[in-house]
């Protein structure tokens, strides 16, 4: 398969640091935040309706964010390289994606959560042949979106609902059975933003 050139040159397009809070000025900031450093793997790979993007849904189980979509990835530890240490070390344990598996292409800017994280999504190309072997404990579900749906800015929508009492609005990017919301959507969004011509 062709690899998307746009999706390898979109670490090195200009663009802002993101956050949840660019949607809500209203929301007040936490007193004193200082989020914690994360980091996700933004992978694409072959698939057969062309290159899509790896997703999970987290467990049901799981005491944070129960059955939402998200990127494998988590909060940098002690002894990853930074966020990409910490993005790598997170898929080979959420959906078993060997290190070597990956190519590494860079970053896009760093996106502050709600729920007190500094997220850098890590952009990455995982080549043929790869089998996701979700965790149970951590992922139900792993899913390739298409990078098409991904990179189309009339696929995303602004929803909202109560959070703490106040109205928040978000990024949604509803595809098939599945509802991409919140960061992940917004990630989304900005790595679109990157991929336009």
């Amino acid at each position: 398969m062709t690899r998307p050139e746009a999706f390898f040159r979109a670490a090195a397009r200009v663009g802002g640091a993101s956050s949840d809070f660019d949607l809500n000025p209203d929301l007040p900031l936490p007193a004193g935040r200082s989020p914690a450093p994360a980091g996700v793997l933004v992978a694409c790979l072959p698939a057969p309706g062309g290159p899509a993007v790896l997703l999970t849904r987290r467990s049901a189980r799981l005491r944070h964010h129960p059955g939402q979509i998200a990127f494998p990835g988590g909060k940098v530890e002690p002894g990853d390289d930074g966020a990409v240490g910490a993005a790598l070390r997170e898929a080979e344990e959420e959906i078993g994606l060997p290190r070597g598996a990956v190519e590494v292409l860079g970053s896009l800017p760093v996106h502050e959560t709600v729920t007190g994280f500094s997220v850098t999504p890590v952009l990455a190309w995982v080549g043929e042949g790869f089998e996701p072997r979700p965790d149970p404990s951590e992922v139900d579900e792993v899913f390739a979106l298409p990078l098409a749906v991904a990179a189309d800015p009339a696929n995303y929508r602004i929803e909202h609902r109560l959070w703490r009492g106040q109205r928040r609005r978000y990024y949604a990017l509803p595809w098939g059975p599945w509802y991409i919301w919140g960061a992940t959507a917004r990630i989304l969004r900005g790595l679109a933003e990157r991929l336009a011509p």
